[in-house]
């Protein structure tokens, strides 16, 4: 992959590069091109970041699709009848996408955790109910 940006991403980048600094003093700085152009200038060492790993994504898509539905949730929250029922939302939505970021299928994570917390002390450490810690113990337990 490294190769392949090396190759093929870096001569656009450069001619880009090139672009912008040409057109720089053409434009005016407060015309909506010229901002868009000092944006990117600004801004280039993190556009141009994924050139030098061959592992780093091109894109933050992942991430974006991911917190999509935080701000979903929290425009819905805004509908909440109590403070409490808000919070309960936004910590159903961070268990689902936790479940969901470490492979957990959430349905079979909930009802574990419905079903194991109540067996247990009130001050009971509950770390291993944790998704990421769910998820680890279930792939051990599909490995022995």
């Amino acid at each position: 992959m490294y190769r392949l940006r090396q190759q093929h991403s870096v001569p656009l980048l450069e001619a880009f590069r090139k672009w912008l600094d040409e057109q720089t003093p053409e434009v005016l700085p407060e015309s909506l091109l010229g901002k868009a152009i000092g944006y990117t200038r600004n801004q280039w060492e993190y556009l141009s970041r994924y050139v030098a790993d061959g592992l780093a994504p091109v894109d933050n898509n992942v991430m974006e699709r991911d917190i999509r539905p935080f701000c979903t949730g929290r425009t819905s929250g805004l509908f909440s009848d109590t403070v409490a029922g808000a919070k309960a939302s936004a910590m159903v939505y961070s268990l689902i996408r936790t479940c969901r970021a470490c492979g957990v299928e959430p349905y079979a994570y909930l009802v574990h955790v419905l079903t194991e917390s109540p067996q247990r002390a009130p001050d009971a450490d509950i770390s291993d109910l944790l998704p990421f810690n769910y998820a680890k113990r279930s792939a051990e337990s599909k490995a022995s």
